[in-house]
């Protein structure tokens, strides 16, 4: 495990994306607990105010992560100033991409169904820093044997593969599986061969003189929705917990 440890972690200097991956993960996972606390009135915690107006966790998120990017760059990243950047840097995002949604709407919708927006960004940002902190590339590490050279090699063309069939599946309009899928293989292999979703550029492009085949993928794309809807809200609710329901509007425009 030190052996490990020292070739694939701190030698190709990848302790402050370790660093930063961690602070990013928790600082999300705290956020969460304490909003839902607010909101169920629950704890010591409230809402932070100055002169009335509502301070989102957004802006000492943006300070972090200014601060900590910043000092990344000026510092050595196998020193403390290095690592503790990193970590700066990590809350920052972690502040930062809880409020994406906001960010996106320019509205506050963090409890609202846009707000899931937030949930899914911090999960896939997560998914893509933990893909660069797994791939074990041998950039940065020294002296390595030729088995070790090959092994990393096979390892190399794998991922290009993965990127590769994980390229197709975003073309289809499969943004999830692509992600994932450079992580998963298999993922990434079944998001390609299947059929693209309506509306997608592979769709656009390959199904315009191929009705059947547009029929086929939009019956597919409802019967998937459909299918996982659920299961994929009831993740997201357990991670950043319930939206509050949509106001009912009046035939009137009352409500």
């Amino acid at each position: 495990m030190g052996h490990w440890w020292q070739r694939n972690i701190l030698e190709p200097g990848k302790l402050p994306l370790l660093l930063a991956l961690t602070a990013f993960v928790l600082t999300f996972l705290v956020t969460r607990v304490i909003t839902r606390l607010i909101r169920a009135g629950k704890g010591p915690f409230g809402n932070v105010r100055a002169g009335g107006l509502h301070i989102h966790h957004v802006v000492p998120g943006v300070v972090l992560t200014v601060v900590g990017g910043f000092g990344a760059v000026a510092s050595d990243r196998h020193g403390v100033a290095g690592a503790g950047s990193a970590v700066l840097f990590g809350m920052g995002a972690g502040l930062v991409l809880d409020e994406f949604a906001l960010i996106l709407h320019l509205d506050d919708v963090y409890w609202s169904e846009e707000g899931r927006k937030s949930v899914e960004a911090v999960v896939l940002t997560a998914a893509l820093v933990g893909l660069l902190l797994a791939g074990f590339a041998p950039f940065g590490v020294n002296d390595l044997s030729q088995q070790e050279l090959q092994s990393r090699g096979t390892v190399a063309a794998s991922i290009a593969g993965n990127f590769l069939l994980s390229l197709i599946a975003l073309s289809k309009g499969k943004a999830r599986t692509a992600v994932f899928g450079v992580i998963v293989p298999l993922v990434a292999l079944v998001g390609a061969v299947r059929l693209a979703r309506p509306g997608s550029p592979w769709a656009r492009r390959f199904y315009v003189h191929r009705p059947r085949t547009r029929a086929r993928a939009t019956l597919r794309a409802y019967h998937h929705d459909r299918r996982w809807a659920g299961p994929r809200r009831a993740l997201q609710d357990l991670i950043g917990g319930k939206p509050d329901p949509r106001p009912v509007r009046l035939p009137d425009g009352r409500g």
